[in-house]
């Protein structure tokens, strides 16, 4: 590389590289200063509604809403900013929904999530007229749940179980199962869960029972990936069940599903039996 100072004028002082002289704001000399990053824009017609106005039309503070955009409950908004965006009535709507899935029939967050994406994803606005039509023939032979279900004292029904609160909490945490504050006559709180779902704590304190303890590293957190599993089989078939039985009557569609259902379940408990005995098989 060429020495500055044999390329200068001027042997005996080295050489400085030339400023650059770069266009400057206004006109007047100097460096110029980096070009402000434009901000988005939004239609705020279609996006009229920014975190405080959520909350006011849902009656639900700040960090609940954030929860349930972070858990992909709730779409995310048109963002202009880093702490900055803006919503829409579909955002509002779900919002609402949710909030009602959650604290009026009372399903468990990982319940709401999966049927929200399959509602979604999985279905055209036809089948899912469908699937309603055929919902409503269900309902009664599959025993719906209620659309006020009755409720269990959380407190209570743990204590007769014998399962430690923590157990209830993480099942809590994890979607797992719902539950919510009712206040009784003289205004005391108590924390109640759906009586839907307290064969789930029922079966969680069967294993703790047979010897499945915290002490040896078994939690709530294990079941999560029986839920897993079955949302993501329950999805596939809806959908199967979906496309191939539109053809057919709500009526007859019902009647079959209703019929087959039993004949899955017995499939899936006597194929999990055999995938443990062929298992045990190889060792």
């Amino acid at each position: 590389m060429m020495d500055v100072a044999l390329a200068s004028k001027e042997p005996t002082r080295e050489a400085r590289p030339a400023r650059a002289k770069t266009p400057s704001v206004g006109g007047f000399g100097g460096e110029a200063r980096p070009a402000r990053a434009k901000t988005p824009s939004v239609d705020r017609e279609a996006y009229p509604y920014r975190m405080k106005d959520l909350c006011e039309r849902t009656g639900l503070p700040r960090q609940v809403v954030h929860f349930y955009i972070q858990q992909g409950l709730v779409p995310e908004g048109h963002k202009t900013g880093r702490n900055m965006a803006y919503y829409g009535e579909e955002h509002l709507a779900r919002i609402l929904l949710v909030r009602k899935l959650q604290h009026e029939r009372f399903l468990p967050l990982r319940a709401i999530k999966a049927l929200l994406e399959e509602r979604d994803e999985a279905f055209s606005p036809a089948q899912r007229r469908f699937v309603h039509e055929v919902k409503a023939r269900l309902s009664r032979a599959l025993g719906a749940r209620a659309d006020k279900p009755t409720t269990a004292d959380a407190n209570e029904l743990i204590q007769k179980l014998g399962l430690a609160r923590k157990d209830l909490e993480d099942m809590v945490h994890l979607g797992l199962i719902a539950a919510a504050e009712e206040h009784d006559a003289s205004g005391r709180a108590r924390l109640v869960v759906a009586s839907d779902d307290t064969w789930i704590l029922e079966t969680f304190a069967e294993f703790r029972r047979i010897g499945f303890t915290e002490s040896i590293g078994f939690s709530a957190r294990d079941i999560v990936m029986y839920e897993e599993a079955m949302s993501a089989l329950f999805a596939r078939e809806a959908k199967l069940l979906a496309d191939r039985l539109s053809s057919l009557s709500p009526e007859q569609a019902a009647t079959m599903v209703e019929r087959a259902l039993p004949l899955i379940n017995a499939f899936l408990v006597r194929y999990h039996d055999a995938l443990a005995r062929n298992f045990l098989a190889t060792l």
